[in-house]
């Protein structure tokens, strides 16, 4: 799990379940996209509320949460972004 640690001591990440995130203080999660199919069965993972684009279509469901998830720790986590 990867977490970043602001200047202003506030801590970001993706959501995950590897550590107990309430021992480093107030949560405040918020959803940093969604991945939603499509009318003919594909998947997009639209990733606006942390302004960043829209991805696919995917065949799966799974594709469409790995790229998620590759975009937000590559785009969105990285230190100074």
């Amino acid at each position: 799990m990867q977490l970043v640690i602001q200047v202003d001591g506030s801590i970001r990440g993706l959501y995950d379940e590897t550590i107990e995130l309430a021992t480093l203080g107030q949560l405040a999660i918020a959803r940093g996209s969604h991945v939603e199919p499509t009318d003919d069965g594909q998947w997009l993972a639209d990733l606006s509320p942390v302004h960043g684009p829209e991805l696919g279509p995917f065949a799966t469901r799974s594709l469409a949460l790995s790229a998620e998830r590759e975009w937000l720790e590559r785009h969105w986590l990285e230190p100074g972004t």
